[in-house]
């Protein structure tokens, strides 16, 4: 027979810090504006075409956390590694919203001014990144994304249990959508997560 220690258990709930169940990837974003020429600007990258995720869409800098780092400090370092830039060119202002995923992943994001340098003078890491181009901040005050909706259906495996549970192969199932921002800006398409964390940001800007 096991006994169950209170004490034991109290100690390992009560100053615990609760976090997403069954994530199994975590990834963390910097939107990253410059001052260029007296307008505040959004950087975005597009990716370099030969990578294996996401080639040739367009993006923010950031990438998966590593086991030893914070969120932010994920952030950083992606943005160092992929804009070229040094660490002491990003003063972080503070986390946004995270976002949890349909695909068992975090993002968290930073919004992030980049002090010393001008745009002109940035050139990623060709390994990553294509090319990167600025947005004008009021442009999204402006202007709403376009929203589209996916439907989410449950996809079940042959060897599920149905005899387990309540009505069996009859089950209902939840379903849910998943919502897919654009933006249109001149030759550009910004889309998906990065528009979604776009458009949350702007929303922070004009509430009261």
């Amino acid at each position: 027979m096991i006994m169950v220690d209170i004490k034991n258990i109290i100690e390992k709930v009560i100053n615990r810090v609760p976090k997403p169940m069954d994530v199994k990837y975590r990834y963390s974003v910097l939107l990253p504006m410059i001052n260029n020429d007296g307008q505040w600007e959004l950087i975005y990258e597009v990716r370099a075409k030969n990578l294996n995720r996401q080639p040739g869409e367009i993006s923010f800098p950031g990438g998966e956390v590593e086991e030893w780092e914070t969120y932010r400090e994920a952030a950083i370092r992606e943005t160092v590694e992929e804009l070229n830039i040094n660490e002491d060119n990003i003063d972080v202002i503070g986390e946004l919203d995270y976002f949890v995923s349909y695909h068992n992943s975090t993002i968290h994001s930073f919004l992030a001014t980049i002090n010393g340098i001008n745009v002109d003078k940035i050139e990623p890491n060709k390994g990553e990144v294509d090319h990167i181009f600025t947005v004008p901040v009021d442009f999204f005050m402006k202007n709403e994304p376009k929203i589209y909706y996916l439907d989410l259906h449950t996809s079940i495996s042959k060897d599920f249990p149905y005899n387990l549970i309540p009505n069996g192969e009859n089950y209902n199932w939840q379903k849910g959508k998943h919502s897919v921002y654009f933006y249109r800006y001149k030759d550009y398409v910004i889309w998906g997560y990065t528009a979604k964390m776009t458009k949350h940001f702007i929303d922070i800007v004009k509430s009261r």
